[in-house]
């Protein structure tokens, strides 16, 4: 076959509209790369939204990339944030990209969405460009060079081309098809499908309907359901659900020894005999050397020793860095922070110790890692261990230096003109460093040889064993504080940057930077989790809150789980923390992650109400989502109360039998909200052919995993209530076949029939008959649309690729 989607060439394109202009600085100007002329580029001529390039292709073509040329300089102008789309036509275009332009000199290519969510290629003929923020932010936008890559032979085209409109033919006969069967058109719907073909919804959806919709059998669409959930059908719903933190304070015995009061202590874990261990930190009144070991399993703590200095091992210290190598079962060390007094040419090594867990003894790997091609003395860095080739990881901290003079020190400290430390790895069993990346402030950096990175001290670094690379963000150097996001393959040896997809103007969709941020990672789920408090800086403490951040690697985004304004009071750094509900804001604290059992641990830290206050409080932060449990409970209560709702309008004395049994065995009643629906619920009993009964559950999907929850209490972006899109459809009369009626989320028709019932509840004497035969009608009708609503939450649970279109007709349908 001519063509393939490896034969990329060059598109040919011209400029078909534009928002506006600036001066001479014409739209034209992007088809020349011409990046030593400051004039050749397009600006708008102002940051007003919209404004738009639209590109139009000599012929239909599938666009696979998109580069952009800069100016030799970084430039005020560039796009900061931008989206692009495409399509076939200019009034109907899908989204191909969101992303951003660096501020620098170097042109950068894109990948465009090509494939249309089945797989297919997607041909475009118009492509737009919607610039939606510049690196300054009052500044009118800029874009110096487009240039379009992917295929355009004729022949491929053309047989995509079909493959695509037939796709959407199909998807045309599915919303006819919908339409049929909701306003009870059966032979229509039954031709159509012998006709084309096309299937409105997977079987499995189908028989759900028939079972729920037209036989109301609820007794077997629970048993369907069941199916349904065990099969892990429902499993990216609950997915897709936000967290809900939950904070426990682990208290142990009285009489049992446990870890007194500091900060700048070292956390780290075993997640394969559920141990934490603990060393070091200050008490607010000097270094300490102790090692403590914590049973997760029995949650009780072990003093290992109380000096590890007796024991061949570390001084006391804070502000240092630890792993555990679970291979091994051993604790490296690194790194501590002197005061100015103590930075003697005799204290200033770089000491590196090892302490294995089973022989229970330490090992003084180098007494300075400096001499043998390691960092310097360093404090507040990071450091992550590749237990798979057995590598260390240390990036950033601030160096620290022998004090000669009270001038020097003077000098440096009011400058901020700091040493920090590069990237190093450790090899384990070659007892071996390298100096990877040097620090942007290294006299070998200006080499163009030398790979460089901007270090800093209050950063995070993580390491994902299944990507291969180190996550770096946040941090603060000198003055200023850090928003970069970095990410170096130790396998490539790739440095590179990431903008996360959500990143805009507003800073509230990212953690604060400058704070001293606590990060975990886990690599099954793809996310990295951070927890930020209380600030160091004093002019900083208007933003004294706790937060819990998730960064999902799979959407590139950041998403805040929890923000608490909880109050900075004594009850929060006294040794009785019964009156917490979760820590309060601190920094100089440890926190680290349980990947095996989902748990977080946090231990002391520094108040910031006085400089010899230090915390001991030992928390437990379990994040959790709904379960298939949960989403059981959820769908039994709503085809229950469905139930008990036709029950009540025939047979009140059944109702209440059924209300007693069925519906009282799946509501919590230590839940108000839930007991609240359950009155609500009862009360119908007392109405007459009432149609408000509408009680929609508020926490069986919302309450902690003994409760229940509410699916859409936090809706995703793409998901929607399950009858607000759909809300559309009005009915102009009776469908012709009340039996095979189906209202899919109507919702507007509840009301609707009601006032016609009410209309009607007075027959004629001449009539009486027909009257009642309409009312009997209307009322089947009514109840299918229940069902029919009922059924549309269903399957908002359910993967839409199983489902019947979430639009309807009427979504394209004006008058």
């Amino acid at each position: 076959m001519a063509g393939g989607i490896t034969d990329i060439k060059k598109l040919e394109y011209e400029i078909y509209k534009y928002s506006s202009y600036s001066s001479s600085y014409l739209p034209e100007n992007i088809r020349e790369d011409n990046p030593t002329n400051q004039t050749s580029r397009w600006s708008s001529n102002t940051n007003s939204p919209p404004q738009f390039l639209v590109l139009k292709l000599e012929r239909p073509a599938i666009v696979t990339k998109i580069k952009f040329g800069k100016y030799e300089k970084t430039h005020v102008c560039n796009l900061r944030k931008f989206k692009i789309l495409g399509g076939l036509e200019e009034d109907r275009m899908t989204q191909l990209f969101e992303g951003g332009l660096k501020n620098d000199s170097v042109p950068e290519t894109f990948n465009l969405k090509h494939r249309t969510n089945s797989g297919e290629l997607l041909p475009i003929k118009f492509l737009q460009i919607v610039p939606l923020l510049s690196w300054g932010p009052s500044f009118n936008f800029c874009i110096w060079y487009v240039e379009l890559l992917g295929i355009e032979d004729s022949i491929f085209i053309l047989s995509n081309l079909r493959k695509y409109n037939m796709l959407r033919e199909v998807e045309i006969v599915r919303l006819f098809m919908k339409h049929c069967r909701q306003q009870g058109y059966v032979k229509a719907f039954s031709a159509l499908q012998e006709e084309t073909g096309v299937r409105l919804e997977d079987e499995k959806m189908t028989e759900l309907h028939e079972i729920l919709v037209n036989k109301g059998d609820f007794k077997k669409t629970e048993v369907v359901l069941v199916d349904f959930i065990n099969s892990g059908l429902m499993d990216d719903y609950l997915l897709r659900q936000e967290y809900k933190p939950h904070w426990s304070l682990q208290v142990t015995a009285e009489r049992e020894s446990r870890p007194g009061r500091r900060g700048g202590h070292q956390l780290i874990i075993d997640p394969l005999t559920s141990t934490v261990y603990l060393y070091g930190g200050w008490d607010g009144s000097e270094d300490l050397s102790d090692l403590w070991s914590y049973d997760m399993k029995n949650n009780r703590w072990t003093m290992i020793h109380e000096n590890s200095e007796l024991l061949d091992g570390p001084s006391p210290r804070a502000c240092h860095k630890m792993v555990y190598d679970t291979k091994n079962s051993q604790i490296f060390m690194i790194g501590r922070y002197l005061d100015s007094a103590s930075r003697t040419e005799e204290n200033i090594n770089s000491d590196f110790y090892l302490y294995n867990t089973i022989s229970k003894t330490w090992c003084l790997i180098s007494n300075d890692t400096a001499q043998v091609g390691g960092p310097q003395l360093v404090y507040d860095h990071q450091m992550c261990i590749d237990v798979d080739k057995q590598t260390i990881y240390v990036f950033g901290g601030r160096i620290l230096e022998p004090k000669f003079s009270f001038s020097f020190r003077n000098e440096e400290e009011t400058t901020g003109d700091y040493k920090y430390s590069g990237l190093y790895s450790y090899h384990i069993s070659t007892n071996t460093w390298n100096h990877i990346l040097v620090d942007c402030g290294h006299p070998s950096a200006a080499s163009p040889h030398v790979q460089s990175i901007k270090s800093r001290v209050t950063h995070s670094m993580l390491f994902h064993h299944k990507h291969r690379k180190l996550y770096i963000f946040g941090g603060q150097r000198g003055k200023d504080y850090m928003t970069d996001f970095l990410i170096y393959n130790v396998d490539s040896t790739e440095l590179t940057s990431m903008t996360p997809e959500n990143v805009g103007t507003d800073s509230k969709n990212v953690p604060q930077s400058g704070f001293t941020q606590r990060a975990t990672i886990d690599c099954d789920k793809d996310e990295i989790y951070v927890l930020t408090s209380l600030s160091k800086e004093k002019e900083r403490r208007d933003l004294n809150i706790n937060s819990f951040w998730l960064f999902s690697l799979i959407k590139r985004e950041w998403c805040c789980v929890y923000r608490s304004d909880h109050s900075i009071g004594e009850n929060c750094y006294l040794k009785s923390q019964h009156a917490c509900s979760e820590p309060c804001p601190r920094y100089a604290h440890q926190i680290v992650y349980d990947a095996v059992n989902q748990v977080h641990f946090l231990f002391g830290g520094n108040p910031g109400m006085n400089s010899h206050v230090r915390l001991d409080d030992f928390w437990m932060l379990r994040l959790e989502k709904p379960t298939r449990e949960n989403i059981l409970r959820y769908c039994k209560y709503l085809l229950r109360k469905q139930e008990y709702e036709e029950i009540a309008r025939k047979n009140p004395l059944t109702a209440i039998s059924y209300l007693q049994t069925k519906l009282y065995d799946i509501i919590d009643h230590n839940d108000p909200a839930q007991l609240k629906e359950f009155h609500k619920l009862a009360s119908l009993l007392f109405k007459s052919d009432s149609t408000d009964c509408e009680t929609e559950p508020t926490s069986l999907l919302a309450c902690p995993l003994g409760g229940s929850l509410k699916p859409n209490s936090q809706k995703h972006a793409n998901e929607r209530e399950p009858n607000e899109d759909n809300a559309k459809i009005m009915r102009v009369e009776s469908p012709k076949c009340p039996d095979e009626a189906d209202a899919s989320s109507m919702s507007s028709l509840s009301s609707e029939c009601s006032s016609s019932q009410t209309a009607r509840a007075i027959p004629s004497t001449s009539s009486s008959y027909s009257s009642r035969t309409r009312k009997a009608n209307d009322q089947l009708f009514e109840l299918k649309i229940r069902r029919c609503l009922l059924y549309n939450k269903l399957v908002d649970l359910l993967p839409e690729s199983l489902c019947q279109p979430k639009k309807n007709i009427s979504d394209f349908v004006l008058l």
